[in-house]
């Protein structure tokens, strides 16, 4: 089809170069659809388009560490801390009951319990309240505990959960050497609970906001330890 082209068009002759040309990019043309595969020819190049383009090297790293970001947020944070092997001849650990510098009711006994229970769940480790006769010392301190409003009431203005936020230091140390074998100053950790209406009740939900925490808190403190070891 000529689309109406003037009649000095039609009957013009085609110059034998363009016919040459016209039937190579048409041979190239149909080898291209055939094999699926970028040819060049003549200086010309055809390409085939990509159906599902690629996220750059780039793109993935950006997304890994957004999605690491995320789970740093979701309970607590620390510092990194400092540590050293474990020696051979260190069979048995002290884990005594952790210091109290808050005003915060029994929260030393939760953490110090949470921790011996996964040390015992998770090392071969022997556990001791006393470090009479231990080979090493677990030693922790409650520094801060504090609480705050995280959501509210819209109708009454009153907050409706809160989020407890604990800050402990913990050291673990060769009796025998007298060695600093582990050492993190700053682990702050955080849980949220629902405030009850009924005043009494609100320390009932307190306690369980806790409990999850010091599981929290015992379960990285010793794949710090493990992880370092």
């Amino acid at each position: 089809m000529l689309w109406n082209l003037p009649p000095a068009c039609v009957n013009r002759p085609v110059p034998d170069g363009l016919v040459h040309r016209f039937r190579s990019l048409h041979r190239l043309k149909k080898s291209v659809m055939e094999t699926g595969v970028s040819k060049r020819h003549t200086g010309d190049c055809i390409t085939t388009p990509r159906s599902h383009p690629s996220l750059p090297f780039s793109g993935y790293r950006l997304l890994l560490s957004f999605l690491c970001l995320l789970c740093s947020l979701a309970c607590g944070y620390h510092v990194a801390g400092t540590a050293t092997r474990i020696p051979p001849n260190v069979k048995t650990i002290a884990v005594p009951a952790f210091k109290n510098m808050t005003s915060a009711f029994r929260i030393e006994q939760q953490l110090t319990s949470a921790v011996t229970r996964e040390f015992l769940e998770r090392t071969h480790f022997r556990i001791l309240p006393d470090p009479a006769g231990a080979d090493a010392v677990l030693k922790g301190t409650v520094k801060d505990i504090r609480a705050r409003a995280v959501s509210f009431d819209t109708n009454t203005g009153i907050a409706t959960s809160l989020q407890v936020q604990v800050t402990a230091e913990v050291k673990l140390e060769a009796l025998h050497s007298h060695k600093l074998l582990f050492s993190n100053s700053n682990y702050v950790f955080r849980e949220e609970y629902q405030v009850s209406e009924t005043p009494s009740a609100l320390f009932e939900e307190d306690k369980p906001a806790l409990d999850r925490l010091s599981r929290d808190f015992a379960r990285t403190l010793v794949t710090d330890i493990l992880e370092n070891f």
